[in-house]
């Protein structure tokens, strides 16, 4: 029988000529016909009443669910019938913590796969600039990717440009310089540490090149040119286009500038947005009163926007990456400089918990980036202080990734209500993991087995582009524990694929409060889906490292077809 009517939203489908038939099955069509039905497959509805045949979409939402039969009676004329054959049918994909595509400008490293390939594309790249100019590479590559699990430091990067000023990013929170970057900026031997951040060394004392979290302020890379607006906006489209080439119906930004959030409310209100954002505001560096004044008198109000683009909170935090994540024990060794070296934190622990209070007294949702087991203690002590305030527990402030969680954390989480959003590092940085905090640490990062066992609400994403942003190999590593250079790292910590699912879609809707909304496909829920080629709960691994998409429907719109 075909479920008709929304049975959670509260969707009103009258106008439609559905409104009549009520919960029965459908003895004739209905006045006006669905605009997009999808018969003879496995649809995954996550939820009442579980896997149907058919699925009927109408004004953006989830019409009617059930046989292929009763919903091919709701096509019309101008309906558009999609033919599954067999195929599976699963809600829209998310990343709960996505920054951008990647690329831009500088030299590219996502291809490298070994140091002679750093080394040579920075040597063609000095053969094109003049003598003394600045090269700088892109940012979205990993250590991970190459063969030798190691950065290049200054020694290899003077041999690449004798000469020339060389600062090679890595992600969001390193640099790595050669002899004459170093000169160029003044940093030697007698620099002072940052606090919050760490300059690199070799075994002898000299600076091998690392500049980490605030360490980087002592470099000023110069600013890129400022695109035009139009030109922002087509890079936009076609940025969301790729993700939804994947599957993604949504994605939440975790800490960007207004401009941004302006950019793409503009795009939404040139009908040009094939995605919906949930956008979280940066906060100042380090925060404070009065530079967080200043921010808020600038931004968009929390909650603002609507189904397709809305400000969800503020991003802050409180310790490093990969090289800086905060702990309780010290990094292994030489990491751990003779077990002094804890990692880092980025902000004094008063200012911290005095800016989670204000913006708690002002209303706004905070979220936190915690890597480490001690980032995750401060985080909590902030929020509770705030949570003596006035109660946050039905606010679902948020951990941003959580490597490192211990079990005395778990209580402490639950009784705040607190979201964790999880993403999949341990893929690409596993042998960078290993060497910075042992092995026993590493395998435990991001343990999304021990949060759902714990009751903590958990979403998934990428971090991307420090990971690359495909969700399938998001979901791959969380059903498997697989990486892509260190082999299988605790399997007991791998998800099941439907726990996986769940949290790439409904969890990601009670993350951003949206769960009578989306996240499901049940009737009344937002039509956001995704066709794909083989059964992702039962196809066989490694399937959805691979796994192709056929077709992506946001509120009931085609944005991808195969």
């Amino acid at each position: 029988m075909a479920t008709i009517l929304p049975s959670r939203a509260g969707v009103a489908l009258a106008a439609l000529g559905f409104a009549a038939l009520g919960l029965a099955a459908c003895s004739e069509a209905p006045s006006e016909a669905a605009d997009l039905v999808l018969v003879d497959g496995e649809i995954l509805t996550m939820g009442e009443p579980g896997t149907v045949e058919a699925l009927a979409v109408a004004d953006g939402r989830v019409a009617a669910v059930g046989t292929s039969e009763e919903v091919r009676a709701l096509a019309g004329p101008d309906t558009r019938v999609v033919e599954l054959g067999g195929r599976t049918v699963i809600p829209g994909l998310t990343d709960n913590h996505y920054h951008g595509i990647g690329g831009g400008p500088g030299v590219d490293l996502t291809g490298a796969r070994s140091m002679a390939d750093v080394i040579d594309a920075i040597a063609a790249a000095a053969l094109e600039t003049a003598p003394g100019e600045l090269i700088v590479t892109n940012r979205d590559w990993h250590e991970g990717q190459l063969a030798e699990h190691r950065l290049p430091y200054r020694d290899d990067l003077d041999g690449a440009a004798p000469g020339q000023p060389v600062v090679v990013v890595r992600g969001g929170h390193e640099y790595v310089l050669n002899s004459a970057a170093l000169a160029r900026w003044g940093v030697d031997e007698s620099t002072p540490e940052v606090p919050g951040g760490r300059i690199g060394r070799y075994p002898d004392g000299r600076l091998n090149g690392e500049l980490v979290d605030r360490a980087k302020d002592l470099v000023t890379l110069p600013a890129a040119a400022p695109p035009a607006p139009a030109a922002v906006l087509d890079a936009l489209a076609e940025e969301y286009a790729a993700l939804n080439a994947r599957g993604l119906t949504s994605i939440r930004y975790p800490g960007g500038p207004p401009e941004q959030y302006r950019a793409i409310e503009r795009l939404r209100d040139e009908g040009r947005l094939t995605l919906r954002v949930n956008y979280v505001l940066r906060a100042p560096r380090g925060a404070g009163a009065p530079p967080l004044a200043d921010a808020l008198a600038t931004w968009p109000a929390m909650d603002e926007g609507d189904e397709w683009l809305r400000v969800g909170g503020v991003k802050l935090g409180v310790d490093g990456g990969f090289e800086g994540g905060l702990m309780r024990e010290p990094y292994e060794e030489p990491w751990g400089e003779g077990g002094t070296f804890h990692g880092l934190q980025t902000v004094p622990t008063e200012r911290f918990i005095e800016t989670v209070r204000e913006l708690h007294r002002q209303g706004w949702r905070v979220a936190t980036h915690a890597v480490g087991d001690a980032a995750i203690d401060l985080v909590l002590d902030g929020y509770e202080a705030a949570h003596a305030d006035a109660p946050i527990d039905g606010l679902r402030w948020v951990i941003e990734h959580g490597f490192i969680p211990r079990d005395d954390h778990f209580p402490r989480m639950r009784a705040l209500g607190l979201s964790v959003t999880a993403q999949n590092h341990l893929y690409v940085a596993a042998p960078s993991l290993v060497k910075y905090w042992g092995a026993e640490r590493a395998a435990w990062t991001t343990p999304v087995r021990a949060y759902l066992d714990a009751g903590i609400p958990v979403s998934l994403g990428t971090d991307s582009p420090v990971i690359p942003w495909d969700p399938w190999w998001m979901l791959h590593h969380f059903t498997t524990r697989g990486t892509i250079s260190a082999g299988v790292l605790d399997p007991a910590q791998a998800i099941t694929r439907e726990e996986a699912l769940r949290a790439a879609t409904s969890a990601y809707a009670h993350l951003t409060f949206e769960e009578n909304e989306k996240g499901t496909l049940e009737v009344g829920m937002a039509a956001d889906l995704v066709v794909t080629t083989d059964h992702v709960l039962e196809c066989e691994d490694p399937c959805l490292e691979s796994m192709e998409v056929d077709l992506t429907v946001v509120g009931g719109r085609i944005v991808y077809e195969r």
